[in-house]
């Protein structure tokens, strides 16, 4: 009888350390999922705050070329910002072409005119405003030099 009863204690211990490695699987799983779930959560909200960046800096442009006067001695071609910190921020570069008659373009008659031919004469002055949302990775965020940049790109037409 003192033999059974010995029997069992072992197999009581084999079952427990079963159910032990069995558990540590299920946490370490469970770990990995949530682990994974952070950085997904992470890149979608980096790529949102991008995308409302560039949104902002383009009503912002519109209106700093509704501001700026064309026909004095400067033409407003690129705008460029910085949010955050230069190692992990957004660095906001825009664009603005320009589609009018040249009573219209004044000084903005240099590289960044695409045409002079309006057939409207409401609205003579369109801008083409091309903004770029350049951003890192935040999953290596140790080392910042070599991680390449995510870039967001968003093309607006706009009359004036």
């Amino acid at each position: 009888m003192k033999y059974f009863n010995q029997k069992r204690e072992a197999f009581s211990m084999v079952t427990a350390i079963v159910i032990i490695v069995l558990m540590s699987s299920v946490a370490m799983l469970i770990m990995n999922m949530s682990g994974k779930m952070v950085k997904e959560t992470t890149a979608q909200f980096r790529q949102e705050q991008a995308i409302l960046l560039a949104n902002s800096y383009t009503e912002y442009a519109v209106m700093a070329v509704t501001a700026n006067d064309r026909n004095g001695s400067s033409c407003l071609s690129t705008i460029s910002g910085l949010v955050g910190n230069t190692a992990l921020g957004y660095d906001i570069t825009l664009e603005i072409a320009y589609i009018g008659t040249s009573d219209e373009m004044g000084e903005c008659q240099g590289s960044r005119k695409l045409s002079d031919t309006v057939t409207n004469t409401d609205t003579p002055l369109t801008i083409i405003v091309d903004a770029y949302v350049k951003y890192k990775d935040l999953e290596n965020s140790n080392d910042t030099d070599d991680i390449p940049n995510i870039v967001y790109h968003r093309r607006t037409i706009q009359k004036i």
